[in-house]
């Protein structure tokens, strides 16, 4: 067996077998020979729990026992099984030992044949998965309410319903030395990029990693800028989602046992769409767009300034509100930047908290805890009634957008530092480093800021408004070829076909 093919005695094939199993209950092995000739000898493996026994008994064992073999020798009897008497649309020979460990761990059932060196692989596979529902990670007020699950066929299923195009192509992987993850790339053909595909293609075969648990394990490494706390690749567990992100030009990366799916190019005004600004009324969802673009500036800005203006720039606040300030700060032994730091801190630990304990108790751990503390707090004097109410509004704004909460947390903080060291400069030298530093960012080579930085509206359409779609077009291709450039990671994107 080093040349790590199959042998044509049943049992020695067996042995090999179970010499990999070894110590392994699950793996079941059934040998049965033919009722008219005993000699003919057959066997099946697969693993407990992952096929569907009622279709390997009635399809695979039951014909093989009564099948008449009398007329064929021993290497026309596998034809004959395979060809004529095996009732599965899934069936592949193989005589590779590799290839067939492989597709036993992968739930499907093999068939041996004595004096054969070939196995028979037969697609079985029927173990437990979820079932299809509303994802719990995204909300859903108007459209479809089907979410992604673990199950990597179910997941491209949602998609192929969604697009009926044989131009939409899938290409697997399998990913991790010790768990073999199967990946799934998928495009429109004539719609993506090829310089995308091609570079996406080579990270991939680029990862070194014994495990891929979920796709973070994948976006996490083939990311432009794994240390920034801007995404450049989105994850989303709603299928409408992605087929409306394929149609625009990305590419989707599915994960076995994973059921977020990620997207590139991610561009940064992403982080302010939701799928329902396509299902309601353009006006109405092109404020509520807006809204929550102001509340991510607002989440970031608001404790800066409010530190800036009490401690440094007094003379921009109008006089009754700055005595008003100084009379609500009458008796706090903190001075406001420990103020600010400590109930921001707090405000965390309290989403933290919300977020990991039981959701049926989540909600009402944060509000009351938000409410108590902060009222004990004021009366026993310890922080004042205005910082209560900054840190409360920024996290409200905060809320409306989930998706860039981690960019939102370490923003809030980095002006928060500044401000207490220069005042509203320091605010304005970080909003400025900021946009510098978005400006330079890539994804996949296309620029983080694309549409946003649009000058003409007519090249705007869906950016920071949701233009009607007779407006938009049939087709909005936002991610070609037109916008790729070359980035720090010095990208070899090759020939790309036109």
């Amino acid at each position: 067996m080093q040349n790590n093919s199959l042998s044509k005695n049943l049992h020695t094939n067996l042995q090999v077998i179970k010499d990999l199993f070894k110590n392994d209950s699950t793996l079941k092995i059934r040998i049965f020979q033919n009722e008219s000739l005993g000699f003919i000898e057959g066997c099946i493996i697969h693993i407990d729990g992952m096929v569907d026994n009622k279709f390997i008994s009635e399809n695979v064992i039951s014909p093989f026992l009564k099948s008449n073999f009398s007329n064929y020798s021993g290497s026309d009897i596998f034809k004959i099984f395979k060809n004529q008497i095996v009732t599965s649309n899934e069936l592949k020979e193989c005589s590779d030992l590799d290839s067939i460990v492989d597709s036993i761990l992968e739930g499907d059932t093999v068939f041996l044949l004595n004096n054969s060196k070939y196995a028979l692989i037969i697609g079985s596979k029927d173990f437990q998965t979820r079932s299809i529902t509303e994802p719990t990670s995204e909300k859903v007020l108007r459209g479809p309410r089907e979410g992604f699950t673990e199950c990597l066929l179910t997941n491209i299923s949602l998609i192929r319903r969604k697009i009926k195009n044989p131009n939409l192509k899938f290409q697997f992987r399998e990913i991790g030395e010790e768990t073999n993850t199967r990946i799934c790339i998928c495009h429109i053909e004539g719609i993506a990029s090829n310089k995308i595909l091609n570079e996406l293609i080579k990270r991939l075969d680029s990862i070194s990693i014994n495990s891929v648990l979920d796709s973070q394990y994948i976006q996490e490494i083939i990311d432009d800028l794994p240390l920034s706390p801007f995404e450049t690749i989105n994850s989303t567990e709603r299928p409408d989602a992605v087929a409306g992100k394929l149609l625009e030009g990305r590419i989707a990366v599915f994960v076995d046992g994973s059921p977020f799916v990620l997207t590139l190019p991610f561009l940064f005004i992403e982080y302010f769409q939701v799928d329902e600004d396509y299902y309601n009324n353009f006006v109405f969802m092109s404020f509520n767009r807006l809204l929550r673009i102001l509340g991510f500036i607002l989440s970031i800005s608001i404790p800066a300034i409010y530190l800036s203006l009490v401690t440094y720039n007094q003379e921009m606040i109008p006089t009754p509100l700055l005595i008003s300030i100084s009379a609500a700060r009458l008796g706090v032994p903190f001075p406001t930047v420990v103020e600010s730091f400590v109930m921001l801190l707090v405000f965390e630990i309290l989403r933290e908290a919300g977020e990991r304990i039981p959701a049926n108790m989540g909600q009402a751990v944060s509000i009351v805890g938000g409410l108590v503390l902060g009222q004990a707090a004021v009366e026993a004097r310890i922080v004042s009634a205005p910082m209560v109410i900054v840190v409360g509004l920024t996290g409200i704004c905060g809320l409306l957008n989930i998706k860039v909460k981690g960019a939102a947390i370490f923003l809030r903080f980095f002006y928060l530092i500044l401000a207490s060291l220069f005042g509203m400069y320091g605010y304005i030298i970080g909003l400025i480093s900021t946009l510098i530093y978005l400006m330079s960012i890539y994804s996949f080579g296309v620029s983080y800021m694309t549409k946003v930085g649009s000058i003409k509206f007519q090249n705007i359409r869906d950016s920071v408004v949701r233009a009607p779609w007779w407006y938009m077009g049939l087709k909005q291709y936002i991610i070609g070829s037109k916008l790729i450039k070359k980035n720090k990671r010095k990208i070899d994107y090759g020939n790309e076909n036109k």
